[in-house]
Protein backbone atom coordinates (compact mmCIF):
# COMPACT_ATOMS: atom_id res chain seq x y z
CA UNK A 1 0.00 0.00 0.00
CA UNK A 2 1.49 3.35 -1.06
CA UNK A 3 0.80 6.52 0.90
CA UNK A 4 1.29 10.03 -0.44
CA UNK A 5 1.73 12.33 2.58
CA UNK A 6 2.15 16.04 1.79
CA UNK A 7 3.73 18.16 4.50
CA UNK A 8 0.57 20.26 4.65
CA UNK A 9 -1.27 17.27 6.15
CA UNK A 10 0.98 17.14 9.23
CA UNK A 11 -0.38 16.57 12.72
CA UNK A 12 -2.18 19.70 13.95
CA UNK A 13 -2.36 21.02 17.50
CA UNK A 14 -5.19 19.80 19.72
CA UNK A 15 -7.74 22.49 18.76
CA UNK A 16 -5.89 24.78 16.37
CA UNK A 17 -6.74 22.94 13.16
CA UNK A 18 -9.85 21.41 11.63
CA UNK A 19 -12.06 19.29 13.87
CA UNK A 20 -12.91 16.74 11.19
CA UNK A 21 -11.05 14.76 8.54
CA UNK A 22 -13.03 13.68 5.47
CA UNK A 23 -12.13 10.32 3.92
CA UNK A 24 -13.31 9.79 0.34
CA UNK A 25 -13.43 6.20 -0.94
CA UNK A 26 -13.04 5.80 -4.69
CA UNK A 27 -12.07 3.47 -7.51
CA UNK A 28 -11.90 4.43 -11.20
CA UNK A 29 -14.31 7.38 -10.93
CA UNK A 30 -11.98 10.19 -11.84
CA UNK A 31 -14.56 12.86 -12.76
CA UNK A 32 -16.73 12.24 -9.72
CA UNK A 33 -13.72 12.13 -7.40
CA UNK A 34 -12.31 15.42 -8.70
CA UNK A 35 -15.71 17.12 -8.32
CA UNK A 36 -16.24 15.73 -4.81
CA UNK A 37 -12.76 16.65 -3.56
CA UNK A 38 -13.15 20.16 -5.00
CA UNK A 39 -16.37 20.61 -3.03
CA UNK A 40 -14.84 19.25 0.17
CA UNK A 41 -11.68 21.36 0.04
CA UNK A 42 -13.86 24.46 -0.45
CA UNK A 43 -15.88 23.88 2.74
CA UNK A 44 -15.70 26.67 5.33
CA UNK A 45 -14.56 24.14 7.97
CA UNK A 46 -11.43 23.52 5.88
CA UNK A 47 -11.32 19.82 6.81
CA UNK A 48 -8.34 17.62 6.19
CA UNK A 49 -9.16 15.45 3.17
CA UNK A 50 -7.83 11.95 2.60
CA UNK A 51 -8.67 10.03 -0.56
CA UNK A 52 -8.69 6.26 -0.11
CA UNK A 53 -8.12 4.93 -3.61
CA UNK A 54 -9.01 1.27 -4.12
CA UNK A 55 -6.48 0.53 -6.84
CA UNK A 56 -7.78 2.82 -9.58
CA UNK A 57 -6.42 2.05 -13.02
CA UNK A 58 -7.57 5.34 -14.56
CA UNK A 59 -6.06 8.82 -14.01
CA UNK A 60 -7.67 9.38 -10.59
CA UNK A 61 -4.51 9.37 -8.48
CA UNK A 62 -2.37 11.42 -10.85
CA UNK A 63 -4.97 14.14 -11.34
CA UNK A 64 -5.74 14.36 -7.64
CA UNK A 65 -2.06 14.76 -6.78
CA UNK A 66 -1.71 17.48 -9.42
CA UNK A 67 -4.89 19.44 -8.66
CA UNK A 68 -5.00 19.05 -4.87
CA UNK A 69 -1.46 18.87 -3.43
CA UNK A 70 -2.90 19.49 0.07
CA UNK A 71 -4.91 16.26 -0.08
CA UNK A 72 -3.42 13.06 1.28
CA UNK A 73 -3.81 10.02 -0.98
CA UNK A 74 -3.82 6.47 0.36
CA UNK A 75 -3.46 4.14 -2.60
CA UNK A 76 -4.20 0.43 -2.30
CA UNK A 77 -2.91 -2.08 -4.82
CA UNK A 78 -6.37 -3.53 -5.45
CA UNK A 79 -10.06 -3.18 -4.70
CA UNK A 80 -10.43 -3.44 -0.93
CA UNK A 81 -14.10 -2.47 -0.95
CA UNK A 82 -15.26 -0.93 2.33
CA UNK A 83 -11.98 -1.96 3.98
CA UNK A 84 -10.36 0.79 1.93
CA UNK A 85 -11.50 3.15 4.68
CA UNK A 86 -9.35 1.41 7.28
CA UNK A 87 -5.88 2.66 6.39
CA UNK A 88 -7.11 6.18 5.63
CA UNK A 89 -8.94 6.52 8.96
CA UNK A 90 -5.86 5.22 10.79
CA UNK A 91 -3.98 8.24 9.39
CA UNK A 92 -6.61 10.86 10.29
CA UNK A 93 -5.13 13.52 12.61
CA UNK A 94 -8.51 14.62 14.01
CA UNK A 95 -10.90 13.38 16.69
CA UNK A 96 -13.70 12.85 14.16
CA UNK A 97 -13.75 11.42 10.63
CA UNK A 98 -16.46 11.95 8.03
CA UNK A 99 -16.68 9.07 5.55
CA UNK A 100 -18.12 9.32 2.06
CA UNK A 101 -17.76 7.81 -1.38
CA UNK A 102 -16.76 9.71 -4.51
CA UNK A 103 -20.34 10.73 -5.35
CA UNK A 104 -21.18 12.13 -1.89
CA UNK A 105 -20.08 15.39 -0.28
CA UNK A 106 -20.97 17.25 2.91
CA UNK A 107 -22.80 20.57 2.91
CA UNK A 108 -21.15 23.74 4.26
CA UNK A 109 -21.45 23.81 8.04
CA UNK A 110 -22.51 20.15 8.34
CA UNK A 111 -19.14 18.95 9.66
CA UNK A 112 -18.95 21.73 12.26
CA UNK A 113 -22.45 20.90 13.50
CA UNK A 114 -21.61 17.19 13.61
CA UNK A 115 -18.46 17.86 15.67
CA UNK A 116 -20.42 19.94 18.19
CA UNK A 117 -23.08 17.23 18.51
CA UNK A 118 -20.46 14.55 19.08
CA UNK A 119 -18.81 16.81 21.69
CA UNK A 120 -22.14 17.11 23.51
CA UNK A 121 -23.04 13.41 23.28
CA UNK A 122 -19.99 11.30 24.14
CA UNK A 123 -22.01 8.06 24.03
CA UNK A 124 -22.61 8.52 20.29
CA UNK A 125 -19.97 6.84 18.12
CA UNK A 126 -21.54 7.36 14.68
CA UNK A 127 -23.75 10.05 13.17
CA UNK A 128 -25.53 8.92 10.02
CA UNK A 129 -25.89 11.93 7.73
CA UNK A 130 -29.11 13.01 6.05
CA UNK A 131 -28.35 12.47 2.37
CA UNK A 132 -30.20 14.47 -0.28
CA UNK A 133 -29.96 15.26 -3.96
CA UNK A 134 -28.57 18.50 -5.36
CA UNK A 135 -31.79 20.44 -4.76
CA UNK A 136 -32.25 19.05 -1.21
CA UNK A 137 -35.79 17.95 -2.07
CA UNK A 138 -35.27 14.23 -2.54
CA UNK A 139 -33.95 12.36 0.49
CA UNK A 140 -31.87 9.29 -0.21
CA UNK A 141 -34.14 6.22 0.17
CA UNK A 142 -31.69 4.56 2.56
CA UNK A 143 -32.13 7.53 4.91
CA UNK A 144 -35.89 7.21 4.63
CA UNK A 145 -35.61 3.55 5.54
CA UNK A 146 -33.28 4.20 8.48
CA UNK A 147 -35.56 6.90 9.86
CA UNK A 148 -38.72 4.84 9.33
CA UNK A 149 -37.31 1.81 11.09
CA UNK A 150 -35.61 3.60 13.98
CA UNK A 151 -36.79 2.08 17.26
CA UNK A 152 -36.32 5.33 19.22
CA UNK A 153 -38.12 8.68 19.12
CA UNK A 154 -36.54 11.77 17.63
CA UNK A 155 -34.39 13.16 20.43
CA UNK A 156 -31.13 15.13 20.26
CA UNK A 157 -28.96 14.47 18.41
CA UNK A 158 -31.36 12.15 16.54
CA UNK A 159 -33.20 8.81 16.55
CA UNK A 160 -31.20 5.76 17.59
CA UNK A 161 -30.25 3.35 14.80
CA UNK A 162 -29.13 -0.27 14.59
CA UNK A 163 -27.00 0.39 11.49
CA UNK A 164 -25.63 3.19 9.34
CA UNK A 165 -24.51 4.14 5.85
CA UNK A 166 -20.73 3.66 5.74
CA UNK A 167 -20.50 6.11 2.82
CA UNK A 168 -22.31 8.97 4.58
CA UNK A 169 -21.41 9.15 8.25
CA UNK A 170 -19.25 10.88 10.85
CA UNK A 171 -17.42 8.61 13.31
CA UNK A 172 -15.23 8.98 16.35
CA UNK A 173 -11.74 8.17 15.13
CA UNK A 174 -10.58 6.47 18.34
CA UNK A 175 -13.68 4.26 18.47
CA UNK A 176 -13.27 3.13 14.86
CA UNK A 177 -9.61 2.32 15.45
CA UNK A 178 -10.42 0.38 18.62
CA UNK A 179 -12.99 -1.57 16.60
CA UNK A 180 -10.23 -2.68 14.25
CA UNK A 181 -11.82 -1.18 11.14
CA UNK A 182 -13.99 -3.01 8.64
CA UNK A 183 -13.64 -6.76 8.21
CA UNK A 184 -11.85 -7.31 4.89
CA UNK A 185 -13.75 -10.51 4.08
CA UNK A 186 -17.03 -8.55 4.26
CA UNK A 187 -15.73 -5.45 2.54
CA UNK A 188 -18.07 -5.78 -0.45
CA UNK A 189 -21.20 -6.08 1.67
CA UNK A 190 -21.91 -6.50 5.37
CA UNK A 191 -18.80 -4.88 6.87
CA UNK A 192 -20.73 -1.94 8.29
CA UNK A 193 -23.39 -4.30 9.71
CA UNK A 194 -20.75 -6.18 11.69
CA UNK A 195 -19.20 -2.89 12.79
CA UNK A 196 -22.59 -1.57 13.93
CA UNK A 197 -23.26 -4.67 16.03
CA UNK A 198 -19.84 -4.42 17.66
CA UNK A 199 -20.29 -0.71 18.37
CA UNK A 200 -23.67 -1.29 19.99
CA UNK A 201 -22.34 -4.24 21.98
CA UNK A 202 -19.54 -2.01 23.32
CA UNK A 203 -22.12 0.46 24.65
CA UNK A 204 -21.88 3.09 21.92
CA UNK A 205 -24.82 4.64 20.12
CA UNK A 206 -25.53 5.21 16.42
CA UNK A 207 -27.94 8.00 15.53
CA UNK A 208 -29.53 9.53 12.46
CA UNK A 209 -28.65 13.23 12.35
CA UNK A 210 -30.72 15.66 10.27
CA UNK A 211 -28.18 18.44 10.89
CA UNK A 212 -25.35 16.47 9.28
CA UNK A 213 -26.38 17.19 5.70
CA UNK A 214 -24.72 15.51 2.74
CA UNK A 215 -25.43 15.60 -0.99
CA UNK A 216 -25.21 12.70 -3.38
CA UNK A 217 -25.38 12.26 -7.11
CA UNK A 218 -28.28 9.98 -8.16
CA UNK A 219 -26.40 6.80 -9.00
CA UNK A 220 -29.08 4.17 -8.53
CA UNK A 221 -27.96 1.02 -10.28
CA UNK A 222 -29.32 -2.47 -10.12
CA UNK A 223 -27.24 -5.19 -8.52
CA UNK A 224 -25.69 -7.96 -10.53
CA UNK A 225 -26.53 -11.56 -9.71
CA UNK A 226 -23.18 -11.97 -7.96
CA UNK A 227 -23.75 -8.85 -5.85
CA UNK A 228 -27.19 -10.00 -4.72
CA UNK A 229 -25.72 -13.33 -3.66
CA UNK A 230 -22.69 -11.80 -1.95
CA UNK A 231 -24.83 -9.43 0.12
CA UNK A 232 -27.14 -12.22 1.26
CA UNK A 233 -24.20 -14.54 2.02
CA UNK A 234 -22.36 -11.89 4.02
CA UNK A 235 -25.50 -11.03 5.99
CA UNK A 236 -25.75 -14.68 7.00
CA UNK A 237 -22.08 -14.71 8.00
CA UNK A 238 -22.59 -11.61 10.17
CA UNK A 239 -25.57 -13.27 11.85
CA UNK A 240 -23.55 -16.41 12.57
CA UNK A 241 -20.75 -14.30 14.04
CA UNK A 242 -22.86 -12.12 16.34
CA UNK A 243 -26.54 -13.09 16.65
CA UNK A 244 -28.45 -15.94 18.35
CA UNK A 245 -29.05 -19.21 16.53
CA UNK A 246 -32.63 -18.23 15.65
CA UNK A 247 -31.45 -15.11 13.83
CA UNK A 248 -28.54 -16.90 12.16
CA UNK A 249 -30.86 -19.58 10.80
CA UNK A 250 -33.29 -16.92 9.54
CA UNK A 251 -30.49 -15.08 7.76
CA UNK A 252 -29.25 -18.34 6.24
CA UNK A 253 -32.74 -19.23 5.00
CA UNK A 254 -33.03 -15.78 3.45
CA UNK A 255 -29.65 -16.19 1.76
CA UNK A 256 -30.65 -19.54 0.27
CA UNK A 257 -33.87 -18.00 -1.03
CA UNK A 258 -31.88 -15.21 -2.68
CA UNK A 259 -29.48 -17.73 -4.24
CA UNK A 260 -32.43 -19.66 -5.65
CA UNK A 261 -34.03 -16.51 -7.10
CA UNK A 262 -30.71 -15.59 -8.68
CA UNK A 263 -30.35 -19.13 -10.10
CA UNK A 264 -27.06 -19.55 -8.27
CA UNK A 265 -28.02 -21.90 -5.45
CA UNK A 266 -25.15 -24.32 -6.02
CA UNK A 267 -22.15 -21.97 -6.34
CA UNK A 268 -23.43 -19.37 -3.87
CA UNK A 269 -24.53 -22.03 -1.41
CA UNK A 270 -21.10 -23.64 -1.54
CA UNK A 271 -19.45 -20.24 -0.95
CA UNK A 272 -21.72 -19.70 2.07
CA UNK A 273 -20.81 -23.12 3.46
CA UNK A 274 -17.09 -22.52 2.98
CA UNK A 275 -17.29 -19.55 5.33
CA UNK A 276 -19.02 -21.39 8.16
CA UNK A 277 -15.84 -22.40 10.02
CA UNK A 278 -14.44 -18.89 9.55
CA UNK A 279 -17.56 -17.31 11.06
CA UNK A 280 -17.82 -19.78 13.95
CA UNK A 281 -14.20 -19.09 14.85
CA UNK A 282 -15.14 -15.41 15.20
CA UNK A 283 -18.46 -15.93 16.92
CA UNK A 284 -19.08 -13.50 19.77
CA UNK A 285 -22.76 -13.09 20.56
CA UNK A 286 -23.88 -9.53 21.21
CA UNK A 287 -25.84 -8.61 24.38
CA UNK A 288 -29.59 -9.20 24.58
CA UNK A 289 -30.48 -5.53 24.21
CA UNK A 290 -28.61 -5.37 20.89
CA UNK A 291 -30.39 -8.50 19.66
CA UNK A 292 -33.72 -6.95 20.60
CA UNK A 293 -32.81 -3.76 18.76
CA UNK A 294 -31.93 -5.62 15.55
CA UNK A 295 -35.16 -7.61 15.71
CA UNK A 296 -37.19 -4.43 16.15
CA UNK A 297 -35.53 -2.95 13.10
CA UNK A 298 -36.14 -6.05 10.97
CA UNK A 299 -39.83 -6.06 11.91
CA UNK A 300 -40.07 -2.37 11.05
CA UNK A 301 -38.35 -2.96 7.70
CA UNK A 302 -40.87 -5.65 6.80
CA UNK A 303 -43.70 -3.26 7.67
CA UNK A 304 -42.18 -0.48 5.57
CA UNK A 305 -41.71 -2.82 2.62
CA UNK A 306 -45.32 -3.93 2.88
CA UNK A 307 -46.73 -0.45 3.41
CA UNK A 308 -44.48 1.68 1.20
CA UNK A 309 -43.25 -0.56 -1.63
CA UNK A 310 -41.96 2.39 -3.69
CA UNK A 311 -39.59 3.45 -0.92
CA UNK A 312 -38.48 -0.15 -0.38
CA UNK A 313 -37.72 -0.54 -4.10
CA UNK A 314 -35.66 2.65 -4.20
CA UNK A 315 -33.90 1.55 -1.03
CA UNK A 316 -32.78 -1.67 -2.64
CA UNK A 317 -31.67 0.11 -5.80
CA UNK A 318 -29.66 2.55 -3.71
CA UNK A 319 -27.36 -0.24 -2.61
CA UNK A 320 -28.88 -1.16 0.76
CA UNK A 321 -30.11 -4.50 1.98
CA UNK A 322 -32.14 -5.80 4.87
CA UNK A 323 -32.95 -9.37 5.82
Amino acid sequence: MNVSDPASAAEPGPRTGPRVTVVVLTRNHVRQTIDTVARLTALPERPYVIVADNGSTDSTVGLLASLFPQVRIVQALGDLGMAGFNRAISLAPTEYVACCDDSTWFAPGALARAALLLDEHPQVAVLNARVVGDDEREIHPACLMLHATSPAADEPPGPTLAGYMAGACIVRTAVFRALGGYETRLSHGGAEELAALDLLAAGHAIVYCEQALAHREPLYRGFTRAQHCALARNAAWVAWMRLPMRDALAATAHALAVFARQRSLGPAGFALLRGVFWTLGRRRRVPAHVVQLTRQVRRAERQVRAGIPAVAEKYDRAGQRAW
